[in-house]
């Protein structure tokens, strides 16, 4: 592999303005084609083949339930007051007169209407369902403006908006993330000691990231995704980016200061950085690939489209950031340096006494590193998960939601529909709802309403707990059991709870499937990178205490709390049920990253002779800079949509962020060093069996073996 991606990269560099031109025209190409072919993304999350969904399916075939999207707006009359008064229901009939005109909206329902009224039983609150002519996730900017205006117009009662309608779709590039992206470009200037650099670092990642978003943004056009998808895309897409510049580029420096011409010095470090990132890449995609085995399919899209976004900042940092480096030649260096090779005898100061003392006292920090990790870990024992995302607790949607819990309890905000199937389905359900009200935890139980043809019936259970509580949550398993014997029908419970249910229980199911899956096949091929069964084993096994200390710091911000202030959070909760399987898929290929990154240069340091504590030192101080810097700049980018992360994003990329710190300071810093010294030479032993699997030559051995041949045959 060393030897082809250096012919890669020599070729870019003499072919320079052509791979550009390549480059720009496929980001060119994908821009426009995100502007013209761009379609809608979706807000839910459901399991098709699942009860509830199914059942949503069913209810909309036989009731004609669906259409477009909707929202509540809801009514509190004053202290003292109520909304059926003359003077509030005059004022009531003009809003939803109003609301009626409002542009995109096909039907406004009236609370007061005797046929179907919507107050709640103290006449003080009352809301009215705002039905949209566009689809959920395709009401537009303006639509929800009018709508939101119209509720401020109300003189004299209390007015707020909810539902689906009114959720605007997550996205990127606010101020915050901007932020990110500029502390990534502060640390990449310090860490070349050029500005120019560091932008043109900053730059080719872009064009990578640019070209996968927006090519995510095309798939749109012709799919349903998810509205993460893009999001996690481009995440993930900028920060593996920037860093597989990063370590190509600080190759082609260190090649350069050994007196290496300028094609040299870039095959080179194609050859040999290059190897390690493409072999990074591929644990990454192996691991955000892997979620397709969980059968969810929008976890499937989510994995693929970051997976194919990682592809392309790989190709993008072996062909594009090598070209480029082709016109910059040698000014990548300080001027002092670029006439004469530097002296490189001299010793990181502060890295060698990092190197020097974990290995000095490499059982202590082993066990500090191992205890303390596992200290923070401890709050994931109470985690809880749920696909019932709270509204911001200062906007609209919050407070209407507040309203209706306050005017018709907790639980009309996640109500559950029963559905009963049969040729008796009316009767059936009339004659169930005894069964029904004995499950407890539940403050009404709405007459059943059958279709046109009597071949189905449903009812909806209003529970006494909010949607997000573990109450609601048993209660939907609790009325699964009771329906399981009905004669007469064939039932199914479903609403956002219940979908909630159905896709934690897919999720805990599909878990350790997927992790036996992505970690075997990351653990084959850290054997072919290290040819050594234990360092594989360290880097896996560390991998799981920064999985555990990860997610025990996330529960305790956004479930318990702790500086919540610190984070933005609006309020705490549940975390969101995705939030620990894409934890795993993303962390596990970047935590792999760090791991080829550092443990190589040891590896290659041992190969060239160098008793083991000597290789770990000086693999340690060629390597850790660099992955310092990769590690500061991925916490930036994830750190950046923490601020003013909206909805299910804001949790998963504070997840990252702080995983990020754990894994490269604590578990690859400390913890591999520290047991890679216990173990000595027995690190790098593996056995006879083994010995005969292909060798993936990440150190570019080969090249330092033939490389007046290569170099011959390339001119």
């Amino acid at each position: 592999m060393a030897r082809l991606l250096y012919r890669l990269g020599f070729g870019a560099h003499r072919r320079r303005l052509v791979v550009v031109l390549l480059w720009l025209l496929v980001l060119g190409g994908t821009a426009f084609g995100a502007v013209t072919l761009a379609g809608p993304t979706s807000g839910s999350f459901s399991i098709p083949g699942q009860e509830s969904t199914t059942a949503l399916d069913k209810i909309s075939d036989e009731f004609g339930a669906g259409g477009g999207a909707t929202a509540r707006v809801v009514v509190q009359a004053p202290d003292g007051q109520q909304v059926t008064s003359p003077e509030n229901a005059a004022k009531l009939a003009g809003l939803v007169q109003e609301l009626s005109a409002l542009p995109g909206v096909t039907s406004a329902s009236n609370p007061l209407d005797p046929r179907a009224p919507t107050v709640n039983a103290g006449q003080n609150v009352a809301y009215s369902t705002v039905t949209f002519e566009a689809e959920v996730g395709e009401v537009t900017e303006e639509q929800r403006t009018a709508l939101f205006d119209a509720t401020r117009d109300v003189t004299g009662l209390t007015v707020e908006a909810t539902g689906e309608a009114t959720q605007a779709p997550p996205h990127v590039g606010g101020p915050a993330e901007i932020i990110g992206v500029v502390i990534a470009l502060l640390v990449l200037a310090v860490t070349y000691g050029s500005l120019v650099l560091a932008g043109m670092n900053l730059l080719t990642a872009s064009v990578g990231v640019g070209i996968g978003a927006l090519g995510v943004t095309i798939a749109t056009g012709f799919m349903d995704l998810q509205s993460t998808t893009p999001i996690l895309a481009a995440m993930l897409g900028l920060a593996v980016g920037i860093d597989y510049a990063l370590f190509i580029i600080n190759r082609y420096r260190q090649e350069l200061r050994r007196g290496r011409d300028v094609g040299d010095a870039i095959g080179t470090a194609v050859g040999t950085a290059g190897s390690a990132v493409v072999t990074a890449g591929l644990t990454v995609v192996i691991a955000l690939a892997g979620l397709a085995v969980v059968g969810i399919p929008f976890l499937t899209q989510m994995g693929v489209a970051a997976a194919l976004t990682i592809v392309v900042a790989v190709l993008v940092a072996v062909t594009l950031v090598p070209a480029v480096l082709g016109y910059l030649g040698r000014r990548v260096l300080p001027r002092k340096e670029r006439d004469k090779p530097a002296d490189n005898s001299h010793e990181r100061g502060f890295f060698r006494g990092w190197i020097g003392a974990v290995t000095r006292n490499r059982v202590v920090a082993l066990l500090l590193a191992v205890l303390g990790l596992g200290a923070v870990a401890v709050p994931v024992l109470s985690m809880e998960t749920t696909l019932v995302a709270a509204p911001p607790a200062d906007s609209s949607q919050a407070r209407a939601e507040r309203l209706l819990a306050d005017g018709f309890g907790e639980g009309f905000n996640g109500p559950l529909v029963v559905l009963f199937e049969g040729d008796n389905a009316a009767a059936t359900a009339s004659a169930t709802v005894a069964t029904i009200q004995g499950a407890g935890d539940i403050a009404l139980v709405t007459p059943p309403v059958p279709n046109a043809d009597g071949t189905a019936a449903m009812l909806t259970v209003i529970p006494k707990s909010g949607p997000a509580t573990q109450a609601t949550e048993q209660l939907v398993t609790d009325l699964r059991e009771r329906l399981a014997d009905v004669d007469g029908a064939t039932t199914y419970v479903t609403g956002a709870t219940a979908v909630s249910v159905d896709v934690a229980v897919a999720l805990d199911e599909a878990m350790p499937i997927y992790l036996a899956l992505v970690v075997g096949l990351a653990l084959v091929l850290l054997v072919l990178v290290f040819r050594s069964i234990l360092v594989p084993l360290v880097g896996v096994l560390g991998f799981l205490l920064t999985i555990g200390a990860s997610l025990g710091a996330t529960v305790a911000v956004f479930q318990w709390g702790w500086l919540a202030d610190a984070v933005n959070l609006d309020g705490t909760g549940p975390l969101l049920s995705l939030t620990p399987i894409l934890m795993v898929g993303i962390l596990f290929g970047l935590a792999m990253d760090y791991q080829i990154f550092l443990v190589s240069r040891m590896h290659e340091a041992h190969h060239h002779g160098k008793p083991p504590l000597a290789a770990i030192d000086t693999g340690f101080r060629q390597a850790a800079p660099v992955v310092v810097a990769a590690a500061l700049i991925m916490f930036s980018v994830f750190a950046g949509f923490v601020p003013a992360g909206e909805g299910p994003m804001k949790s998963i990329a504070f997840a990252l962020a702080i995983g990020i710190l754990f894994d490269a300071f604590v578990v690859r810093m400390v913890i591999v060093p520290a047991a890679l010294a216990l173990l000595g030479e027995k690190a790098w032993w593996l056995p006879k069996w083994l010995r005969r699997l292909p060798t993936l030559d990440v150190e570019g051995a080969a090249l330092e073996e033939d490389r007046k041949e290569l170099v011959d045959a390339t001119r």
